[in-house]
């Protein structure tokens, strides 16, 4: 009798653990972001929001790099690379997943019109960069997490390898989109054109909400010529018999001002017309911005990380250049507290006014936070039964699973304001999304975590 007693009792230690262990990292992160909008509440303001622009920009630029480089060089060999494949594709994988949900939601809900592309891109896109990383690093604080003692290096190097994935894919599927629909875009006049792009200068940059320098400060200010048009719409409007004196800006013909018998001539005569318009596509897709310092941190990571005798040069108690390390590893500790103090600031602006519709809202967010998890444990089940995966990492598991449960990415919010295309629909379900996170987060933690005691 008594040691079914002790039997029981340990039982349900065991599941007091495993809910604590998955719900206190969850609490720490809430507090940092509390006091993150505490700091920046328009009624109380003792941090202005240029502070925290600022303190997203030292994130971006100093803090996180140095995160990526200190964790993913000392983790990543050769070996790894060939190990760690399935992280990057899951991302296509989660990404793929995510936007055949939210075209299933945007046929369900039935949101307006010009949103519908919105929809599946706002469900298909999940935050894969600083949020990941401030989970994990607050899971590898706790002292009963079952990663070892690598925890926190392992995790973030994971993280890390699969953000260059995520960035192509912002600048290219993400971007795309993004544009604005053609029913709804007006074609100005030249004159007008001029008066708005100086409206536009006229306004400071600490005018623009936090949101839109939270993740990826200086994205907005890279706004090209089409960048607020539906590019793609009216390169190929011609195919479906739009006519192309609409778009007077948009030089399709390149043969124009060409003889008949020029090079030129011949090569565009050479190339059929949808090619054409694919190319010119491809040429105003803005991918040469992917070049980021944390895309730089990640491939001088692997650089050194590749090159044993470089590796062995950095990395390593004996190593001549140790004490470099040391001190990006000093910064990179700034990391998680300055990426939820900015999201608390982010926050604290509030929802802004939606023209989404609440069905849409809540289909969205329970896609994005209560299916997606669900589906994604289904694919990393299946993963592993195939042989896919890292034998017996758990954190590998981990690190997989969280990328179909985050919420909707905040860079989501910068490219929407960059292509000027439901800017206030992207800031409100941001809003929502990451209020909601807290608790889907802290459940699925503690699922994962009952999951991979299997492994």
């Amino acid at each position: 009798m008594f040691p079914s007693l002790f039997s029981v009792d340990q039982t349900v230690a065991d599941e007091r653990g495993d809910l604590m262990s998955g719900v206190v990292p969850l609490l720490k992160l809430l507090c940092l972001t509390i006091i993150g909008s505490i700091l920046a509440h328009p009624k109380v303001q003792l941090v202005p929001k240029a502070t925290f622009k600022l303190l997203s920009k030292l994130i971006f630029a100093l803090f996180l790099p140095c995160l990526i480089f200190t964790s993913l060089g000392k983790s990543v060999s050769l070996q790894d690379v060939l190990l760690w494949w399935f992280v990057p594709v899951n991302v296509l994988v989660s990404t793929l997943i995510g936007c055949a949900l939210g075209y299933i939601v945007a046929l369900i809900c039935r949101p307006p019109p010009r949103f519908f592309r919105f929809t599946i891109i706002m469900t298909g896109f999940g935050n894969t960069g600083n949020l990941p990383i401030a989970i994990v690093g607050s899971v590898c604080h706790t002292s009963d997490q079952p990663f070892g003692s690598d925890c926190n290096r392992t995790g973030i190097a994971y993280v890390s390898f699969a953000q260059w994935v995520a960035v192509i894919l912002v600048y290219t599927l993400v971007y795309h989109m993004m544009e604005p629909p053609m029913e709804y875009y007006e074609i100005v006049h030249e004159g007008d054109e001029i008066q708005e792009i100086e409206e536009i200068q006229n306004v400071s940059n600490l005018s623009r909400p936090l949101l839109h320098e939270a993740e990826w400060p200086g994205m907005v200010d890279k706004e090209t010529e089409h960048a607020k048009t539906p590019l793609i719409a009216r390169i190929f409007a011609s195919i479906s018999g739009t006519s192309q004196s609409t778009f007077p800006d948009l030089d399709l013909s390149e043969d124009a001002t060409a003889g008949p018998s020029s090079p030129r001539s011949l090569h565009c005569l050479a190339e059929p017309k949808v090619v054409r318009r694919i190319r010119i596509v491809a040429e105003k897709t803005p991918i040469q911005h992917i070049m980021q310092p944390p895309t730089i941190a990640s491939l001088l990571a692997l650089i050194v990380g590749l090159v044993p005798a470089l590796k062995a040069f950095v990395f390593g108690t004996d190593a001549p250049l140790s004490f470099f390390t040391d001190s990006l590893e000093i910064l990179a500790g700034a990391v998680i507290p300055s990426v939820m103090l900015v999201l608390g600031g982010t926050l604290a602006e509030g929802p802004k006014d939606s023209s989404l519709g609440i069905r849409t809202t809540i289909g969205i967010t329970v896609a994005r936070l209560l299916v997606m998890p669900c589906i994604g444990i289904g694919v990393v089940a299946l993963a592993d039964k195939l042989g896919f995966l890292v034998e017996g990492d758990l954190m590998y598991r981990f690190v997989l699973l969280l990328q179909y449960s985050m919420p909707s990415a905040i860079l989501l919010g910068a490219i929407a304001s960059l292509r000027g295309y439901a800017v206030k629909e992207a800031s409100a379900l941001l809003f929502w999304q990451h209020v909601c996170a807290v608790v889907s987060l802290s459940f699925y933690i503690v699922v994962y975590f009952k999951l991979l005691k299997y492994v």
